[in-house]
This record gives C-alpha cells, structure tokens and sequence, in this order.
C-alpha cells in the first residue's frame, strides 16, 4: 500500500529531490525531507515547491556525513530515498575529499543507519557518469565503470558499497542510475541551464567542448523512474538506467535552445570551462529496456517540451542565475 507509506529523500532540497518530493506527496506518501543544515535555516530547492505540499512534508536538516542526524532521520521510515550527494564534476577537481566525504562516507552512514534500522526499502541514486565515456552504445547495466573525474570515482565507490550491503547483508536496495536530468529548479553548475540563462541574457554563449553527447531525461521522469523502483520488489538487488535512449550534443542543446527563443548568438569556447581531455566524457546514451522491463517505466516528457519549460522558469527567476559568470 502507498497511501501514508513514510518515505525519507535525503538531499531533498537539491534539484531531482524537490522534484521526488512532490510527486511522493502527491502519491500520497508521508514525506521525511532531509536537508543540509545551515546557519540561515534555508531549504533550498524546497523553498520553490507548491506551499500546499510543502506544508504536507515533515523537514529535518543535518549532515550526510555525521551518522547520528542520519541514524535519527531514517528510524520509522518504510522507504528511504538517498539522493545526497556532491555533483558538480568541475568542483571535484577542486576539492575531491569532500567528495569522498558526502558521497562515500554518506552514502555510508545511510546503509549503516537502514540496517540498523531494518528499512523496508532503500533507493540508492548512482549516476551515468560511473560509466565513462562510451565503449558502447546504448549503455545497458553491465557497461564497465570508469572513474574519470573525482566525482564519478566517488560515486562508483558508493555504489560497490550498496552493492556489498545487499549481498553481505540483504539489505533490500535499488540502485537507480539516473543519464543527465534537466528541468526547472536546476542550478547553472549544469550544462542545459547554463545555455538558457546565457541564452536569455548574454550576446554570447560561453560554453567548454560543444561534440560530447548525453542522454537529457526531464526531471519529472526521473522522479517517477525512482518511485517506480521503490515500488517494484523485483527490483531489490539491481541496478537500473534511467535514460531517454537518445544522445544531444552540448552544441545542438545550445542550437536548439536558441531556436526556442528565436535569437541568433554566437557560441563561443570558454577555455575555463573545458575539462581535462582524459577526464571529459564524450557519449552517454541510455539503453533503458530493463528499467521498461522491470519498472514499466519510460519516459513521457518531449526533450523540447522540457526545454520549453525550463526557459520558462529561468525566466521567471532570473535572481537565481548570474549568466556573466562561471559555475563550477
């Protein structure tokens, strides 16, 4: 039964998490939000979600990386959604112990805390980047996994611990492995809203390398994909792609977002922003047939309608974005 099942989102005032919130609210789940604690009491992307909903949703913050508020934030809870993490790759570069801090040692104390707690379900967000750059395509589950930036060796480290949780203790996990979300709420530290909000503001369009390709799932899709992993109990022990199946290049993201507003800029090479050459990962493209299989989950949002919406809000909250700069 859904209806009044507790379910915790660590990383809930984050982009996809805001988003997972909702839709369990709306699915009529009794949402636990765990948020990073800070000194100024806010709760990020949980600001912007409907009042009405937001007022259904109990908000904890602490730390991902101290157990105890992890521990206290999962007891009672029938279904725990970890999306906590640090994800920006060009940050990891900077600063790559705190990767290790959020998304290992997090990841961590989530496990410890569910098995402690004998958690029902536990969903844990991996991402496409474990993969590398392509050596196949589409990248079904069994794809080798490459760490080519701190981040993405962060994450398969995280993901080799779920995966020994659930086989050196039955822990009941998913591993959802969400391909490049995009849509409203996300921050320009990724690659489709910083096109738009340069796009809407500047003469230019200041990019790094315009030929790597990904797979863009609007991010009400992948909120569902989650749901639907928690809810399928053939799916504990697995891992599942969530992905569109089709590939965008940077530089036809950046045409076609020019297309959609009806201007004509020039895409320019910003060298700050161009990544290592043996760190950039040049194709991510999903095979998503066993998430269609095992979940019945596909996606229903058009790459264009999405971005039509994301423009949307972009304009409409131009105080969250500084386009002259860049967002590591």
């Amino acid at each position: 039964m859904v209806a009044g099942r507790r379910a915790l989102v660590t990383g809930a005032g984050g982009f996809i998490g805001s988003h997972l919130v909702e839709r369990l609210v709306r699915s009529g789940y009794r949402v636990r939000a765990f948020v990073h604690y800070n000194s100024a009491g806010n709760w990020h992307n949980l600001e912007r979600i409907d009042p009405a909903l937001r007022r259904e949703v109990e908000v904890v913050a602490g730390d991902i990386t101290d157990p105890f508020s992890v521990h206290a934030a999962v007891a009672g809870q029938e279904v725990v959604f970890h999306l906590a993490s640090l994800i920006a790759v060009p940050y990891s570069y900077v600063a790559p112990a705190a990767y290790v801090a959020t998304n290992v040692t997090g990841a961590l104390n989530v496990l410890q805390a569910c098995r402690a707690h004998a958690t029902p379900r536990l969903v844990h967000t991996s991402t496409s980047e474990v993969y590398g750059t392509a050596q196949y395509v589409p990248i079904d589950e069994q794809h080798p996994l490459v760490g080519q930036s701190p981040y993405s060796a962060s994450k398969i480290a995280a993901d080799k611990l779920v995966e020994s949780f659930q086989r050196s203790y039955g822990l009941p996990v998913v591993t959802v492995r969400p391909f490049n979300t995009f849509g409203p709420r996300q921050s320009a530290r990724a690659v489709v809203p910083t096109i738009v909000s340069q796009a809407l503001a500047r003469d230019e369009i200041r990019l790094g390398r315009l030929e790597p390709v990904r797979d863009l799932t609007y991010v009400e899709d992948t909120a569902a994909g989650f749901i639907a992993a928690a809810e399928c109990d053939a799916a504990v022990g697995q891992t599942v792609n969530l992905g569109t199946g089709n590939g965008w290049s940077v530089g036809e993201v950046a045409e076609r977002v020019l297309r959609l507003l009806g201007r004509r800029v020039p895409i320019v090479t910003d060298e700050q922003r161009v990544r290592p050459a043996e760190s950039e990962v040049l194709r991510l493209i999903a095979d998503n047939s066993k998430a269609r299989r095992l979940l019945g989950w596909r996606p229903v949002v058009e790459f264009e309608a999405g971005l039509a919406r994301l423009i949307e809000y972009v304009r409409a909250h131009p105080e969250q974005y500084r386009p002259e700069i860049y967002h590591v």
